[in-house]
Order: C-alpha cells, then structure tokens, then sequence
C-alpha cells in the first residue's frame, strides 16, 4: 500500500518550495514587465502547486493548488478570491513556468501585483530575458519574415531591455507591454521561428565604446533614419542616422491621410493648444537632416500656433500621422497629408531590415548598416 495522498502532496509542495528559492523574483536575472496599468480587477488563473508572498515582509501567505479567480486591491489589501493579502505587493509564484495567466494571456516567471492609492492594481511580470524576448518577437516582426530579420530585431530587442533594466532599478518595473516601450504578449505570443530568432542570438546586444544603449527601432524609415538625439537624450554615433534604400518596397514607405480640421482642433485643445476655430495653413518652418519634420506653424482664425512636429504627431496619434516625414496643406475642412515611413524613424528600420536579409545580408550585417560603430557582445544579466 503507498503513501497517503496527504502525504505526496506535502514532498511536492516541499519540492515547489525548493526550486521557488531560486525563482525569477529572487534573481537578478529578470525583466520586469508592466502587463497590467491601471485595473479595478482582473483575473487570475494559476495551474498547479503556486504561492503567494507578501513582497515587502517576504513572507508566505498562502500556498495551494490550482486557482481561478478574480483579484481586486482594497484599503486592506489585495484580495485574490477567497485569500485576503493584508499587503499592497504580493508576488505570484507557480511551479511550472507558463501557468500563470492574467486576463487569459499566459505569462512565464512570476507576477508582482501592486495596489495603487486609487484602489487599482498593477501586475508586473518578473521573467527571465530570454524568454521576454520571445514574448516579444511576434508582435515586433512577423514570424513569417526572413529568419536573418528576425535575429536583428531579436538583438535589438535585447539590447533594448537591457538598457531599460538598467535605467529603472529605482522603479517598480523596468519596461511596459505596449508601443511605448515594447510590445510584450508573454507565453501566448510565443512562435516556433521567432523562439528561433532568439535562441540562435541568446545573450547578444549592441554596445557602443563597452556600453549598451537604447537600440531603437521602427516600421519604416522612408530613406533615412533619425538622430536619436533630435527626439531623446541619446548623442551616440549608432544612433545618428542613416541613408536606406532598402526599404522603398515597404507597404508604409508613402502614406496619404485626410483628417477634418475638426478632429486636429479637438485632439490640440485637449493637449492645451486652444482658442482658435479654424486653421488656415500649417506651414513646416523647420525640418531636420533626415528630411523630418521639427516645427511647424499653425496659421489659425486667432493666434498663430507653433508646436514641435513630433509633439504635433504624439497628439493627433502616431498610428493617425504616422511619421514627422510629411507635407501638408489645408484643403477646405479637411487637412491634406502626404508622407513617408512609419514611427519615430531612430535606429533599426524593420522593412529595410526584412529587405535586406531577402537579399542574402545577415542579422550582424543589418544590425551593423543601422547601428555603425556599434559591436555585437555577448553579456551575462
């Protein structure tokens, strides 16, 4: 006759225990990813053996097996189900790596949930970097595109993540989920040949002079990069600009756009550009030397408007005026834009570099055209 059932689940948990010691939360092998912003609740799904611990005092809370719930933060603590965390950090740790899921997407490493003062929860994932890369690459570049492609952004990504750990120890999280730094799906946005990409580059990044630096990328570049430093505060050589001509055949190389002056006026006046009715021409007063736009002049029924193309871009949207690369005129109600590329246009562009690995370059020869002067390494986290 075997052992009580009691009895094995108690040497599994101990078991769990064991390898928890060393899990991501503890590591300083991790990239902590901001999945979940400003949330009155969520779900939660765990699968299998998981714990819960009180991030600040370290201690556990609870342990169990199998969870399916939904999680709010009260003045009290955060409440997940039927287990009250007097705490406003607890970590969220399984046994199996990719069983924790929130809101239905699946996430390896382990979730830190935060109680905000508004009564909102954040939920940052703490995972291993490698595998944040993964959970990137898909979104970033199409799994479909060249492997040589994909090995470049994997590289950029990395080297990117890298950065931002660095710059943001202080803070709760290192990077967010979204376009404002990279956009990360966890587990669920894993595919065979872009987990590929980055097992084939696993701890390689760009540095300049030993450092690392924010690798930037974007869509398409329209026939030239951007100088980083006309839009952050990043004066490096690999980062300075370049000629492409590799991306001409991309689908964002020429972009049309026809808005109302009504929606450019509203979009204005909530970001404090206001008391003027009707705009009567834009003119460009300023562009850079990548052909980009730096300031332009609003010709309105009242006052005339000066304002920063890319702060002009950031509050129209930047998937609505999809680069600061345009010309534009007012035509009756209507703005009229004519323009070129996608995004902010530093660093990496992802069409050229699909392009180029069509054309038999591999990934150390792109990242070497959109990023010169900088070397490929291979770090340790």
């Amino acid at each position: 006759m075997g052992p009580p059932v009691k009895i094995i689940r108690l040497v599994i948990i101990l078991i769990f225990l064991f390898i928890a010691a060393g899990s991501y939360a503890e590591s300083s092998r991790y990239v902590r990813v901001l999945v979940l912003a400003d949330a009155e609740s969520f779900s939660l799904k765990v699968d299998g053996f998981y714990e819960i611990e009180d991030a600040l005092t370290k201690e556990v809370l609870y342990r169990g097996e199998g969870l399916k719930t939904a999680v709010l933060f009260y003045k009290g603590g955060i409440a997940i189900g039927k287990i009250n965390a007097r705490s406003n950090k607890v970590f969220i740790r399984a046994d199996n790596a990719g069983v924790i899921a929130v809101n239905g997407r699946k996430f390896r490493g382990d979730i830190q949930l935060i109680g905000k003062d508004n009564l909102h929860l954040q939920a940052v994932n703490y995972v291993d970097p490698e595998d944040y890369i993964k959970g990137i690459l898909y979104h970033e570049s199409s799994h479909y595109w060249p492997l040589e492609a994909l090995k470049a952004q994997a590289v950029s990504c990395r080297t990117f993540a890298l950065y931002q750990m660095r710059e943001n120890l202080a803070k709760d999280y290192d990077v967010t989920s979204d376009i404002y730094s990279q956009v990360y799906g966890g587990k669920t946005s894993e595919r065979y040949r872009t987990n590929k990409a980055v097992e084939e580059t696993k701890s390689e990044v760009l540095a300049y002079q030993g450092k690392v630096f924010p690798a930037y990328y974007h869509a398409t570049c329209g026939g030239s990069t951007e100088d980083a430093a006309l839009l952050w505060s990043t004066d490096i050589l690999p980062l300075k600009g370049v000629l492409c001509g590799f991306c001409r055949e991309s689908p964002h190389y020429n972009w049309h756009l026809v808005l109302p002056q009504s929606k450019i006026i509203d979009e204005l006046s909530k970001a404090g550009y206001n008391g003027f009715k009707k705009i009567k021409n834009i003119e460009i007063i300023e562009k850079d030397l990548s052909g980009r736009n730096k300031i332009l002049k609003l010709i309105t029924d009242k006052n005339d408007v000066r304002i920063s193309a890319k702060d002009f871009r950031n509050i129209i949207g930047p998937n609505v005026i999809r680069s600061t690369k345009f010309n534009t005129e007012i035509a009756g109600e209507d703005a009229v834009f004519i323009g070129f590329g996608w995004g902010h246009g530093a660093g990496l562009c992802q069409w050229g570099a699909y392009f180029m690995a069509k054309q038999g370059y591999n990934y150390q020869d792109i990242l070497k055209f959109y990023y010169p002067g900088a070397d490929v390494e291979t770090i340790r986290f």
